[in-house]
């Protein structure tokens, strides 16, 4: 960023945008920037970098009355929000689609007292995107997540989850992992959750029940080819909201940073923020 930085900065000003900029220095750093923001009355705020970076930005904004315009550069690992969504890579065209001023309404996702744009989850394969060390996915991106995945796939354990969501049956059952999904692009894998859009009040919920290492390498194969949501050992549905609770230890995964545990209440608030998008 720090190469793209100037450039970025004097295409705003021709464009007639005054921008001020910031320097993450550590965990939280971002949402405490963006919360400032706000208050100083800044119009929009634009975040540069992946998942990571943009999980604490909107967590800034998301309890916030009055909540600018958000843009984003992609400059992480996965990137798996602007993949989603189209958003440009190359900064030059992103500039000028903010100087235009276009946005669209994006539902945001709560988790308890936490916010997600992408993606919540739990289970032992969703552990990964934070088990990955940060050289390790500066060196060489996306590979350390499969790298680092098909080590935990042969230690994979179920774990017991009853879930409650509107319009659906109680489930109660051994699951390998769940997920819930804002849009369609997850870890890289972009027909992991199809249906999903950012902007339909729903999240599409994907459930993988107990299985065996074979089975879960089936399921891999499926989901690369977005084949994987009729298979018996899947569930799926849509719901605006649901609770999931456990009677063992399961950590959250929020847009690939850790987000607690549960048991967790999970709301989709629709059009709550508004996103730079052609």
């Amino acid at each position: 960023m720090k190469k793209r930085l100037a450039d970025i900065l004097q295409r705003l000003d021709q464009g007639g945008i005054e921008a001020s900029c910031h320097a993450t220095t550590g965990e939280g750093d971002a949402t405490r920037e963006a919360e400032i923001a706000i208050e100083r009355g800044y119009d929009m705020i634009l975040a540069a970098g992946g998942d990571g970076t943009l999980y604490e930005v909107i967590n800034g904004m998301a309890e916030r009355e009055n909540r600018p315009p958000l843009g984003v550069f992609p400059l992480g690992t996965t990137n798996d929000f602007a993949r989603a969504l189209g958003i440009p890579r190359q900064w030059e065209d992103y500039v000028d689609l903010v100087i235009q001023q276009q946005t669209r309404p994006l539902d945001l996702g709560k988790a308890n007292d936490r916010y997600f744009i992408n993606i919540a989850g739990g289970g032992s394969l969703t552990e990964l995107t934070y088990e990955v060390p940060s050289r390790l996915k500066t060196m060489i991106g996306q590979l350390a997540y499969y790298m680092k995945g098909i080590e935990k796939m042969a230690s994979l354990s179920p774990q017991e989850l009853i879930i409650r969501a509107n319009g659906q049956e109680e489930i109660h059952d051994e699951f390998m992992l769940f997920l819930i999904a804002n849009t369609n692009s997850v870890g890289g894998f972009e027909k992991l959750a199809p249906g999903a859009t950012i902007d339909d009040g729903l999240f599409d919920v994907i459930g993988v029940r107990k299985c065996n290492l074979a089975d879960m390498i089936r399921l891999v194969t499926l989901a690369l080819r977005g084949e994987h949501l009729n298979d018996k050992k899947v569930v799926h549905f849509q719901t605006d909201h649901m609770e999931i609770t456990s009677p063992g230890y399961v950590q959250l995964n929020l847009d690939g940073e850790l987000g607690g545990t549960l048991p967790a209440t999970f709301t989709n608030l629709k059009h709550h923020l508004q996103l730079f998008h052609r």
